[in-house]
C-alpha cells in the first residue's frame, strides 16, 4: 500500500487521514510519514552494504530537527552547508565525525566551529577556502581534514538553477587544475587530506551523468595515487531524483550496481549525500481553498498557502501533483492554484486540469518533503506552517506554528 492513498475517497498518509489532522492542527500544514523516511534511508544502506559506507543526508532539503534524529538513529550522516546546519545537526545528536561539511562560502566562525567539534571532513570549494582553513586550523592547533570538490565538467541534464557540476558552476575545483592544488594542500600546515568530493547536480533523472562523473572521478583517483597522494574517503554527492510527474528515476540500488564493482579493491570508505530523494516523496504540502475567481481568460482558486511556504513552482516552474484530500464527484476545469503573496509569481500550478474545487476544500500538494519548508519565508509577514510526523495511526507536532509574536521576535523600535 502507497504511504498516501485513499480509504473511502479520503487521502490518507500511512493509517490517519489528512483531514482529521488538518482539523486539529490548521492549515498550511507539512504533513511528514516516518515509514516513507525509514523506507529510504535504509534503501540506501543496504544497497550499499557490502562497502563502508556513509549516507550523509543533505540537510538542505529539509533540516527538521525530528527528521534529523530519526535518520540519525537509523544510520545516516549529515551533510551540511553552513554552521547553522551543522548545530540542527549536532542538537539532533548526529556524532561529529559522521558530519561532512560541503559549501562555497564558509565563514572563518563556521570553520572554527567544525574544527571545535571534531567533524569528518571540509568539502573544500577553491584555494581561497583551503588556505583559510589552514590558517584557522594552525591558530586552533589542530589538523583539518579535507577533500577537495573536483568539478568534472559533467552535463547533469536537470534545471540549470540545480546544475553545480560544470565548467560554468560557482562549485568546485576544475578536473585540470586538481591534482596540482592537491599537491599543494599536502605542503600545507593544519591540512589533513582524507578525500576526494564531487557533486554534479540535484534532481538526476537518469543514470548516464552519474556514470560520467564516475568515470571522472575514478580517473582522478588513480591520478592523485600515482602522484603519491592517498585518499580514505570518496564523497559521490548527491542528487538522485524523484518522481514529481511521469519521472522514472535511479534507485540507490541502480546507484550502488554502477559503483560498488568498481571501487571494492580500492581501500576507501564511500560518502553519499542524498536529500530529496530521501524526503522528498514523504511529506505533502496541505493548503485549505479560500476562494474562487473567475475572470475573462482563468480560474483560479486562492489558497492559503503560497510561494512563501513552498517556493520551488515559482522558483523552477517545478511541477507537484495536487490530490484533493476529499474526492468529491466534480467536473474538471483548468485553472491556476494560486497563493495569498502580492507576487505574480505567487503560484503553486498554472494551467492545470484540476477539479472545480470549492471554498473550504483542502488540496494536497505532493512531493513537498524536499526543499519546502526548508526554503519557506515569512514573505508578506506570513507566520511559517506547522510540521507534523505520522507514525502509523498517530502523529505529533514537530514544529509548532509560528505566531505573531515570533514575527517580531528580536526586532527593536
Amino acid at each position: 500500500m502507497d504511504i498516501f492513498h485513499y480509504q473511502n475517497k479520503t487521502l490518507m498518509v500511512e493509517n490517519i487521514s489528512v483531514e482529521e489532522i488538518v482539523a486539529k492542527e490548521g492549515s498550511p500544514l507539512y504533513i511528514y510519514s516516518r515509514k516513507a523516511l525509514v523506507d529510504q534511508i535504509h534503501a540506501y544502506r543496504e544497497a550499499f552494504s557490502s562497502h563502508p559506507t556513509l549516507v550523509a543526508y543533505a540537510m538542505k532539503a529539509n533540516g527538521n530537527l525530528a527528521i534529523l534524529s530519526l535518520l540519525g538513529r537509523h544510520g545516516a550522516g549529515i551533510d551540511v552547508v553552513s554552521g547553522g546546519e551543522l548545530f540542527r545537526a549536532r542538537r539532533a545528536g548526529i556524532s561529529p565525525d559522521r558530519i561532512v561539511f560541503a559549501g562555497v562560502g564558509k565563514t572563518e566562525e563556521e570553520i572554527a566551529y567544525a574544527l571545535k567539534e571534531g567533524i569528518l571532513m571540509f568539502n573544500v570549494e577553491s584555494q581561497a577556502e583551503l588556505d583559510h582553513i589552514s590558517q584557522i586550523a594552525v591558530r586552533m592547533k589542530k589538523k583539518a581534514p579535507v577533500a577537495l570538490r573536483v568539478n568534472p565538467d559533467v552535463d547533469p541534464k536537470t534545471h540549470p538553477y540545480i546544475s553545480t557540476g560544470m565548467k560554468k558552476s560557482k562549485f568546485g575545483i576544475p578536473v585540470e587544475a586538481a591534482v596540482a592544488e592537491y599537491q599543494r594542500a599536502s605542503t600545507l600546515p593544519g591540512i589533513r587530506i582524507v578525500g576526494i568530493h564531487q557533486h554534479i547536480g540535484s534532481q538526476l533523472t537518469e543514470i548516464s551523468p552519474f556514470r560520467d562523473s564516475f568515470d571522472r572521478l575514478l580517473a582522478f583517483y588513480e591520478e592523485l595515487r600515482q602522484a603519491g597522494i592517498q585518499v580514505t574517503h570518496l564523497d559521490l554527492g548527491g542528487g538522485l531524483g524523484i518522481r514529481y510527474r511521469n519521472e522514472a528515476p535511479p534507485t540507490p540500488k541502480d546507484l550502488a550496481d554502477l559503483v560498488l564493482p568498481r571501487v571494492k579493491d580500492l581501500g576507501v570508505t564511500l560518502v553519499l549525500e542524498p536529500g530529496r530523494s530521501i524526503v522528498g516523496n514523504a511529506g505533502v504540502l496541505v493548503t485549505r481553498v479560500l476562494y474562487r475567481k473567475q475572470t475573462a481568460v482563468k480560474t483560479f482558486f486562492i489558497g492559503d498557502a503560497g510561494m512563501n511556504d513552498l517556493l520551488r513552482p515559482a522558483l523552477y516552474g517545478a511541477h507537484h501533483d495536487l490530490l484533493p484530500v476529499v474526492r468529491k464527484d466534480r467536473p474538471e476545469v483548468k485553472g491556476d492554484l494560486v497563493g495569498p503573496i502580492c507576487e505574480s509569481g505567487d503560484f503553486l500550478a498554472t494551467d492545470r486540469e484540476m477539479p472545480e474545487f470549492a471554498a473550504g476544500d483542502l488540496i494536497a500538494v505532493m512531493s513537498a518533503g524536499a526543499y519546502g519548508f526548508s526554503m519557506a519565508s515569512n514573505y508578506n509577514a506570513r507566520p511559517r506552517p506547522a510540521e507534523v510526523l505520522v507514525d502509523g495511526d498517530t502523529y505529533r507536532v514537530v514544529r509548532d506554528r509560528e505566531t505573531f509574536e515570533d514575527l517580531v521576535r528580536g526586532e527593536r523600535i
